[in-house]
């Protein structure tokens, strides 16, 4: 057991020589596993760190990641560290010109290249002066490839011990609001953010196991699953593509598990579907000596019969999926955060859930909220430094050292934030009136019938909510449809003041997706690309009688 968690890469390093023969990482390849143990990983961590170590010796030491998540993502990470360059993953889902935007502003000298569905679209993207390594499971031809390296003898490679105030990782946030920033993450925020979160993530925990899926250049799959993995000397799994997700997490059955509020709202579809719908699910749940066994069996089916610790973040849970999951014995933590905070704002505590916040406010963690704009405002010594590149940015989201969110909220006596919505979402309607649209839609989608929500309405009389239906919703016959729908918006306006009730409710054909620009990788709603790419009908819409209405 680590006394005091040090670096990512000196965590690595304390393991590598405690359990040697112990697997860290196992990726799926069909019916088996490639498994690397923690000596192999060594191995293989220090002979790339020997090469960056040789090519990038002068200017910014900066090397990016490209690639879906692998065990050679992480082996990347910590090579990158032991070099003493800093990493700087992007997301796998960019397209050619958003990586060249990327990659020119963190002056990345080298790239490593992996697994990537678009290889030959998203490489006309990389500078010609920029090097291309390719990990083993890389469609590249061109470059470098990692088994040469392997075969290259290092003999006065030293690794680089990483010291509190060197930069560890820029990591650019994913883009709702415009173009991508560089956060810049020093080694003291990784240590300090692992030693706040030992007891509460359950660190000292025997053989945890966990699974990545999420994007690891998102700063909550960075933190839970490979940052806590590796403190706690568990394991990794992987995921061979979205159509072995199932199955490649029954195999990895972790001990902890993060899923965005859409994975779980999925999960939930999957269980009803199975047993035959809501009516037959409540009716066994009333059944004692049943009700047991299909909590079981649900838990066991999904490969989560072992977590000890369930989470969520990254976008608003709606309060009515917890409940439906608390029924079934799935306690599931809110934990609220954001990449210049390392997603370490506050979380759920597990003996003490309350629905409706996002959980209380960590230790060491002072939390405001300013008096006129209602934004939460936070003050830790783990926040990050700010923008890569960007002065004017920095400036701006810090107020004599508290960090602004941009986020709306309130704190209650016992110390529980609430989450109201994005400073900068609220809008205002033709009447005159500020909306925060957040809530409402929070509202909206916890009817099991709508899968995603954009409540927009500049300039409208009344707001207006764009639904995407769930795959429920979608089943079920028009004048059903309208009825039920009809029946949402009547249940939800009366929660909100006047002027912030839906007038009409727009179902609309595409759904909203990565690939099509609406949704980041974490799955969270692109506002401005979704107003700006139905604006055109807003007047049109509002004009008509009826209140549902089907593009």
């Amino acid at each position: 057991m680590i006394s005091t968690y040090q670096s990512n890469l000196e965590n690595f390093y304390y393991w590598a020589q405690k359990k040697p023969s112990d697997i860290f990482l196992k990726q799926p390849v069909g019916n088996d596993f490639i498994d690397f143990t923690y000596q192999d990983s060594e191995n293989q961590v220090n002979k790339l760190a020997a090469y960056l170590q040789d090519k990038v010796q002068s200017g910014p030491k900066h090397v990016g990641i490209l690639s879906k998540n692998s065990a050679y993502w992480i082996l990347s990470d910590l090579a990158i560290s032991a070099s003493g360059c800093v990493s700087v993953p992007f997301y796998a889902t960019l397209t050619a010109e958003q990586l060249n935007q990327v990659l020119v502003h963190s002056d990345c000298q080298v790239l490593i290249v992996g697994k990537l569905d678009h290889w030959d679209s998203i490489k006309r993207g990389i500078p010609p002066h920029i090097d291309v390594i390719h990990t083993p499971d890389s469609d590249g031809q061109n470059g470098l490839h990692w088994k040469d390296i392997l075969t290259q003898e290092f003999p006065n490679f030293r690794p680089y011990i990483p010291q509190d105030k060197d930069l560890a990782t820029i990591v650019y946030t994913s883009g709702t609001t415009g173009t991508p920033k560089g956060v810049m993450i020093p080694n003291s925020s990784v240590a300090q953010a692992l030693n706040l979160a030992r007891e509460i993530a359950y660190l000292d925990t025997p053989e945890t196991r966990f699974i990545s899926y999420l994007p690891l250049c998102h700063i909550a799959e960075r933190n839970i699953v490979e940052f806590a993995c590796i403190a706690a000397g568990g394991t990794i799994y992987f995921v061979e593509n979205l159509n072995t997700f199932k199955e490649n997490l029954v195999q990895a059955n972790p001990t902890h598990f993060l899923a965005v509020p859409r994975i779980w709202s999925k999960f939930q579809e999957g269980i009803l579907e199975k047993i035959g719908g809501q009516k037959k699910l409540d009716l066994l749940l009333k059944i004692p000596i049943i009700k047991q066994i299909i909590k079981k069996k649900i838990k066991k089916g999904l490969g989560l019969d072992k977590a000890i610790l369930m989470l969520t973040g990254a976008a608003p849970m709606p309060p009515e999926l917890l409940k439906w999951y608390q029924k079934i014995d799935f306690f599931i933590q809110e934990a609220y955060g954001m990449t210049e905070n390392m997603g370490l704002n506050s979380l759920m505590p597990r003996n003490e859930i309350r629905i409706g916040t996002v959980g209380k406010i960590h230790k060491n963690c002072q939390t405001r909220i300013d008096p006129e704009t209602g934004e939460i405002q936070m003050k830790a010594n783990y926040n990050s430094w700010g923008y890569y590149k960007e002065e004017q940015l920095t400036k701006e989201l810090f107020e004599d050292g508290w960090l602004k969110t941009g986020d709306m909220g309130e704190i209650d006596s016992k110390g529980f934030l609430s989450i109201i919505g994005r400073v900068k979402d609220n809008f205002k309607t033709a009447k005159g009136h500020y909306v925060s649209p957040a809530p409402i839609e929070n509202s909206l989608a916890a009817d099991s019938l709508i899968e995603q929500c954009c409540v927009v309405g500049i300039n409208l009389p009344q707001p207006i909510a764009l639904l995407i239906l769930s795959i429920e919703g979608k089943k079920l016959d028009t004048n059903t449809l309208i009825a039920s729908l009809e029946s949402v918006r009547n249940t939800a306006n009366p929660q909100f003041k006047k002027y912030e009730h839906i007038s009409k409710m727009i179902v609309l054909k595409e759904d909203w997706t990565i690939e099509n620009n609406c949704l980041t990788p974490t799955l969270k709603i692109k506002r401005p690309i979704i107003e700006k790419k139905y604006l055109a009908s807003f007047e049109t819409w509002n004009n008509q009688t009826e209140t549902i209405i089907f593009e």
